[in-house]
């Protein structure tokens, strides 16, 4: 079982026991013959279930799921304080804590700002003491530090690592930079240069609808082929989520169109299972006599853009 289909169980046992705690704490409420605050709890139960619904489904807003929990839980503690302004402020790190984990940082941040003004606003300033604010700030500060920590890391890994992070092609960084070398040795030397634009039309068609794994699956299936029939000093970068660039050193427009060619007839009998035959929209771009690096850039920028909306 690879980890991405373990993080999906993870994810799920998550939202499925979250939905079961709250739907137990409204059964008791009942049974204890509290209906008034009974009818938090079930609201929150149904949106849970419905959390964990659209966490299921394949076609749902990543975020959309994970932002229902976190608004459950805030719900729920606002309506235990409103019904007993007494409560022990250890519940405010419930929230709080499920906001860092589960929302962007920043967010989750200036969302448990407005958390801690709401409840003084709830409960009486006179029960939120300077004390409790400092504890609130040090539990955030705490639980946000992994957070910059692995950003940090993140971006040292790509300022560091030449690779794009979803499959085996240059990061778009580095491929200009070994474009603009191909391209200075080319002029210095007078030698020919191509570059081979590709688009791969199904890539945001198979996140939406089979997930993840899906659009790694197509990533890797079009890096996989296109390194194993290109030549060793030809250079596959990504130039966009669904756009590649392949540089072809001291190569002719007729032999890009060869390439092209081989490369659409290999891809063609390339079938995935969720997505079936792979499509590839391929164009052959060479840079003009004397023309600036940066208007070629532009210039397969605009083949790019023109593949994608064809």
């Amino acid at each position: 079982m690879n980890t991405l289909h373990l993080s999906r169980q993870i994810k799920s046992a998550a939202f499925a026991f979250s939905s079961l705690l709250m739907i137990g704490h409204a059964f008791w409420l009942y049974a204890m013959g509290d209906y008034r605050a009974m009818l938090a709890p079930t609201f929150t139960s149904l949106l849970l279930l419905s959390a964990l619904l659209m966490h299921l489904a394949q076609n749902t807003i990543m975020p959309l799921p994970r932002m229902t929990l976190v608004a459950s839980l805030y719900l729920t503690t606002f309506v235990a304080f409103y019904h007993n302004p007494m409560l022990s402020m250890l519940w405010l790190g419930l929230p709080a804590t499920a906001a860092l984990i589960l929302l962007p940082l920043w967010g989750a941040l200036l969302l448990n700002a407005l958390l801690l003004a709401t409840l003084a606003f709830v409960v009486g300033n006179f029960l939120v003491s300077a004390e409790l604010v400092l504890s609130f700030l040090a539990l955030n500060l705490l639980l946000a530090l992994p957070r910059w920590e692995h950003t940090r890391r993140q971006a040292l890994l790509r300022a560091t690592d030449p690779h794009d992070g979803d499959c085996n092609a240059y990061h778009i960084d580095t491929l200009r930079e070994r474009l603009h070398s191909e391209y200075q040795r080319a002029a210095l030397l007078n030698q020919r240069l191509a570059v081979l634009v590709m688009h791969l039309p199904q890539l945001d068609m198979a996140e939406e609808q089979f997930g993840y794994r899906a659009k790694q699956a197509l990533l890797g299936a079009l890096c996989s082929e296109v390194n194993t029939h290109s030549r060793d000093h030809d250079i596959l970068g990504r130039a966009g989520d669904a756009t590649f660039w392949l540089v072809l050193p001291d190569t002719s427009e007729s032999g890009a169109l060869l390439v092209r060619e081989r490369l659409q007839r290999v891809l063609s009998r390339r079938v995935l299972v969720e997505t079936g035959q792979l499509e590839t929209r391929m164009a052959v771009c060479l840079p003009y006599a004397r023309e600036s690096f940066e208007r070629y850039l532009k210039r397969l920028e605009g083949r790019a853009q023109a593949l994608a909306s064809a």
